[in-house]
């Protein structure tokens, strides 16, 4: 699976979807985050921990709005784009439990630890909440709904993303645009 490989190796590097226009680098480091999923659940399996952690998110959440509000960005909106993020997270998370469930062979056996993945996900916070403050007059503009929908189909091609991660990042983008 696509989505499988792309979450065996967190790494911030940015896909290559130069045809994707200037929301590209947002988007693909939602895709990045997205990624995050596996090696998560994967952890959370191992641990028989939950899925859902309402007291990560509420750090994510306060971080993120911190970050916008500093940047000059409705700290609001931002908090939407992220509890979207985050619902797109678990949401691949739970299908790869369904999954282990269902056939315990491919269930994972090892995981790395969660401040691993953690650290990744708070540097791709940092630079999502940048580039929406970069990108504030676009992602208010008459225009944004069709320069997400490019980047999100370039990053989705680029990143050879399969059907569960490209829900996933349409879902994780739905309220880029005000």
């Amino acid at each position: 699976m696509a989505g499988a490989a792309l979450g065996a190796a967190v790494t911030a590097t940015p896909a290559h979807a130069d045809d994707g226009g200037p929301l590209t680098a947002l988007v693909d480091a939602a895709a990045q985050r997205l990624s995050t999923a596996e090696p998560v659940a994967a952890n959370k399996w191992n641990t028989k921990a939950p899925i859902e952690d309402p007291v990560r998110v509420q750090q994510v959440l306060a971080a993120v709005t911190t970050d916008a509000s500093a940047r000059g960005v409705d700290a609001e909106r931002v908090r939407r784009v992220f509890a979207d993020q985050i619902a797109a997270t678990e949401a691949i998370q739970y299908s790869r439990f369904a999954q282990w469930k269902l056939d315990p062979a491919a269930a994972p056996t090892t995981a790395p630890e969660l401040a691993s993945s953690r650290s990744v996900i708070d540097g791709l916070n940092r630079t999502m909440v940048e580039q929406m403050a970069a990108q504030w007059p676009l992602l208010q503009s008459p225009q944004c709904a069709d320069r997400v929908r490019e980047a999100t189909e370039a990053v989705a091609t680029a990143r050879a993303l399969d059907q569960l991660y490209r829900d996933a990042l349409w879902f994780a983008t739905r309220s880029y645009c005000g």
